[in-house]
């Protein structure tokens, strides 16, 4: 029996060619994405800004104690309506009420509770620059507010702002020399950044005394209020081809 000799024209062998190539492409096109994701370097850079803070934010307020609740809610509108007013013309900012309260007073006495009077609460919080605070306290004492909650120091937004924008470029600046003494160590050339990531650069938080604390300094004849810094941090990622 004679077989038949397997003859591929021209169209069919280019056919089968192309479908080679395709199939080689398919193998070796992963193989070299993973090579390339292999040649890369991730750093991570640090930046910090520390600004001195020049606001202060105040919470304090009126707390009055009586027989009745109607005479326990009248002193404490009048002598709120007395510091508010007080608050306004020294022209503080974001003045504004952040609690009013009143509740019953008990006594106990052999697993007894009788009723003794009322307890009202009202406090506002406001903004002002550090320096005028220590003598803003004590004359809205003396204008009736019994309570002061505590203070926190903050500096403005705008150097808050600034101060985020240099964190961001000394982390950026840190990472990328990072990433060039380890390269050049290694006797390898970077190439560029493919990949960009902002880990942090939020606004730090105020600074905060504990009431505790602000009640004893507000006892004395003057009371001292003195500012510090915040911390404006940030971190940045960034990953280099080489």
């Amino acid at each position: 029996m004679k077989t038949k000799p397997f003859i591929v024209s021209g169209q069919g062998f280019f056919l089968v060619f192309a479908i080679a190539i395709c199939l080689s492409l398919f193998w070796i096109t992963p193989i070299m994405a993973q090579e390339n994701l292999l040649r890369t370097l991730t750093v991570t850079g640090e930046g910090t800004q520390r600004i001195p803070t020049t606001l202060t934010e105040v919470k304090l307020g009126v707390e009055i104690q009586g027989k009745t609740a109607t005479e326990v809610q009248q002193q404490v509108a009048k002598r709120t309506s007395a510091v508010v007013n007080f608050l306004s013309e020294c022209q503080v900012e974001r003045l504004q009420t952040t609690g009013i309260r009143l509740q019953a007073n008990y006594q106990y006495n052999n697993n007894e509770r009788k009723l003794v009077g009322y307890i009202g609460t009202n406090t506002v919080s406001f903004r002002l620059p550090t320096e005028k605070v220590g003598s803003l306290l004590d004359e809205a004492v003396k204008a009736g507010a019994t309570r002061i909650d505590g203070v926190s120091f903050t500096a403005t937004e705008e150097a808050i702002a600034a101060a985020q924008k240099e964190a961001l470029s000394q982390a950026t600046i840190d990472a990328q020399q990072q990433g060039n003494t380890v390269l050049e160590t290694l006797n390898f050339k970077a190439k560029e950044v493919v990949n960009i990531e902002i880990n942090g650069a939020n606004p730090p938080q105020p600074m905060r005394i504990q009431a505790q604390a602000m009640a004893r300094v507000a006892t004395q004849d003057s009371t001292p209020v003195i500012g510090g810094e915040q911390t404006v941090k940030a971190s940045v990622t960034l990953q280099i081809s080489y």
